[in-house]
């Protein structure tokens, strides 16, 4: 036997190890890491390009796809180009980034608002606005389940634009937008439990503990209303005619441990009816919690707004088809997915039919079924955490196999490295799923590559279903945690090249120097007001327009550059030494940082984005007199 072949052959013994551990590890509140051959992947990659299914993109050539990453506990989005998965960019959002700023600009601690205290995120669903089931382009929307927050990203500067913290709730995980006519909501689940007030009471009471599905105003990015529920919530997902959204909840039990919340064979879909929840609120149909003034309607078990369809067993993702047919619930800690008829749900909501009767499939995959994702031609394909593989199969097969047909609904299952959670398809949350490629987004990557210590990376691996059969041609490294993506064509998205000077992003800024009388484009001065300093300056590679200023000990200094250069690409920055402050001013951009100059002496500030041949030579002085 070939050195080769006994390699392949360890590999699948040890994942026949891993999945049978894995099981183990389920029932004993643990989870094995994966193991495998590195050789198997070369052979794969091999096969791969043998049939002309390798990917390069050349130096200059533009990808097909941008791929937008959630940045999971760094709190940031990433944005790659797809076929080529190289990283093109990062997102500051709910995190520090000493490279533009952000959290540490003025204009980024407005966005920030009162959250600006936290200096942690951890980013999970980011989603693309839509009109008529079509991505837009327009705004980027994602959650932070530490914080309990969501924020918009305005995609033609790839700049936050707003963050809101959610009342009444904790933990936002399950992030989806409404898709038809518009994204007219942002739906996002609140996780976790809590008692309602969460003052001090029923803190031993878990029956008193409820939690809420939360529609935001996509445009105003104010909460609009919350629907509490029984149990908790975790993914969700809306349908194409924008009345149904449905979430799964895996603690039906309200258990505060993990052997509680395992105890009940089948958990459930809750299916809201976005339409009698609006009717419920314009009626006045509603309470408010605490200092909220956010209408707060009940969904729970009994309520006309919802229904609570029976699935098994801890069920994770909740994944629409972009045919529209179907919400497709994945088992987690039961072999199957459940798929869900969105055109029986009219008949649930009227008691013609029991909630368990919408369910029309229930396919049988492998070992913890987490996401599924499609390819616009009835086909599905579903992560399976414990067996390490993505499942390819058909709809409408495994429909016919529940009703008794002899069909294999199984089409393939593919080999992933290791423990895959969220996969997602090109264009697979809209009508125009294509079928092209796959990002399946894998926990663990022991063996892949060079080790760099305890903490690994994790493994983003791109794989082809234009064909037949699924194909991986590519993975790499990843740090933490990317925990989920959205890919969209490339002509969707219509960056822009520079600032434009009326832009609302540095609107507050430009305000201040109005009631200064300062003309941005061109002055250079400085604003005394008592101990507070607002100093303006413009930039044109390579140099400020100011190369030093004065103020005294202890002053509050607010410095404001506006970058005149007109040149894509051509960015600066400002960094005060030994003062903590630093800022990215992109081309026709206004930005300002604000900092106490609590030590006299010299202080160089300097251009920290490569801009010139003479780009060291940028730099200037602040004098600080001694109180």
């Amino acid at each position: 036997m070939s050195e080769d072949k006994k390699k392949e052959l360890q590999s699948l013994s040890r994942r026949h190890f891993l999945r049978n551990t894995g099981v183990a590890g389920v029932a004993g509140a643990g989870l094995a890491g994966g193991f495998g051959s590195a050789a198997l992947l070369q052979s794969q990659r091999a096969k791969a390009a043998s049939e002309g299914n390798g990917v390069e993109i050349a130096p200059g050539e533009l990808d097909e796809y941008y791929g937008f990453w959630s940045g999971g506990h760094s709190g940031e989005v990433r944005i790659l180009g797809v076929p080529s998965m190289r990283e093109l960019m990062r997102i500051p959002v709910f995190n520090i980034d000493s490279a533009t700023g952000w959290g540490i600009s003025n204009e980024s601690k407005r966005i920030l608002g009162d959250s600006a205290r936290f200096l942690a995120g951890d980013a999970h669903h980011p989603h693309i606005s839509m009109t008529d089931g079509r991505y837009d382009g327009k705004y980027l929307f994602i959650n932070d389940k530490a914080n309990t927050r969501v924020a918009r990203i305005r995609l033609d500067v790839m700049k936050t634009d707003k963050i809101t913290t959610i009342p009444n709730v904790q933990a936002i995980h399950g992030l989806r937008l409404q898709k038809v006519p518009h994204t007219k909501y942002v739906f996002a689940n609140a996780e976790l439990p809590i008692p309602q007030v969460n003052d001090g009471r029923d803190m031993e009471t878990p029956e008193n503990y409820y939690t809420m599905f939360n529609a935001i105003d996509a445009e105003t990015m104010e909460v609009a209303w919350q629907v509490i529920v029984d149990g908790n919530l975790d993914n969700t997902d809306a349908d194409y005619t924008g009345r149904f959204v449905a979430s799964t909840c895996y603690n039906s039990e309200k258990g505060v441990t993990l052997a509680e919340t395992m105890r009940n064979e089948r958990d459930w879909a809750v299916v809201f009816d976005v339409e009698a929840i609006e009717k419920a609120v314009e009626a006045g149909d509603y309470k408010t919690i605490g200092d909220s003034k956010v209408p707060v309607v009940d969904g729970r078990d009994g309520s006309k707004l919802t229904r609570y369809i029976p699935v098994p067993k801890n069920p994770h993702g909740l994944n629409t088809s972009p045919d529209g047919k179907y919400f497709i619930a994945n088992g987690k800690l039961s072999p199957t997915c459940s798929v869900i008829a969105i055109d029986k749900l009219p008949d649930v909501f009227a008691d013609k039919i029991e909630p368990r009767d919408a369910v029309i499939a229930e396919p049988e995959l492998g070992l913890g079924p987490l996401h599924t994702t499609f390819d616009g031609r009835g086909n599905a394909y579903t992560t399976l955490f414990i067996d390490s593989q993505v499942a390819k199969w058909n709809i409408e097969d495994a429909i016919r196999s529940y009703n008794g047909e002899e069909v294999n609904y199984l089409r393939q299952k593919l080999d992933v490295h290791y423990q895959p959670g969220h996969n997602h398809a090109s264009l697979t949350e809209s009508r125009d799923a294509d079928g092209k490629w796959l990002v399946v987004l894998s926990k663990f990557s022991k063996d892949r590559f060079l080790p760099v210590g305890p903490l690994r990376p994790e493994n983003d691996q791109l794989i082809d279903i234009s064909g037949e059969e699924m194909k991986l041609i590519h993975d790499g490294p990843t740090y933490a945690e990317p925990h989920d993506c959205i890919l969209v064509r490339a002509d969707q998205i219509n960056p822009s090249k520079l600032w434009k000077r009326d832009d609302p992003f540095f609107a507050e800024t430009v305000a201040m120097a109005k009631k200064d009388g300062v003309t941005l484009e061109s002055d250079n001065k400085v604003i005394r007001d008592g101990n507070k300093v607002r100093v303006y300056m413009t930039s044109v590679a390579p140099q400020f327009g100011l190369e030093k200023f004065t103020v005294k000990q202890g002053d509050e200094v607010t410095v404001v550059v506006t970058n005149l250069d007109q040149v894509e690409d051509l960015t600066h920055g400002f960094c005060m030494v030994n003062h903590g402050a630093q800022m990215e001013i992109g081309p026709q951009q206004t930005a300002s940082v604000t900092f106490t100059a609590d030590k006299p002496g010299v202080y160089w500030y300097y251009c920290n984005w490569f801009c010139h041949a003479m780009h060291m030579e940028m730099s200037g002085r602040m004098l600080v007199e001694p109180a």
